[in-house]
């Protein structure tokens, strides 16, 4: 599971400046397009369970805005995966409808920024 695997990763990127992060998660989707294309194409599957990188780059996506605490951690996974897992609309017209690297890359873009959207209302209105 690659949302699990990117903890150590965003715990990490949590001592970086808010700029730094949002350039190396920039930075990190805009590749993970032509690494996804190039898995997809490697394997002969399209979205393959061992292609992660999305997942990594959707959980740096949900944390982008908010202070890193192991309540936050907890609460932007869950938000994540419920988001990457349930797909609502449109993350599962997109999922549908767009193909090869960014079609791998776009559902998870936006399961992040969903998470990251609730997660920031939470942290910030002080519910958690």
């Amino acid at each position: 599971m690659g949302s699990l695997a990117a903890i150590p990763l965003i715990w990490g990127m949590s001592y970086l400046s808010s700029g730094s992060y949002v350039v190396l998660t920039i930075a990190a989707f805009l590749g993970g397009i032509k690494i996804c294309e190039v898995a997809t194409r490697d394997l002969g599957v399209h979205d393959h369970g061992g292609i992660v990188w999305d997942e990594i780059v959707g959980m740096m996506i949900a944390f982008v805005f908010v202070p890193l605490n192991p309540t936050s951690l907890i609460i932007g996974f869950l938000l994540f995966r419920f988001f990457d897992i349930l797909k609502p609309w449109p993350i599962s017209e997109l999922d549908r409808n767009v193909h090869g690297g960014l079609g791998i890359m776009v559902d998870d873009l936006l399961a992040g920024l969903f998470s990251a959207l609730l997660l920031g209302l939470l942290v910030f209105s002080s519910i958690i």
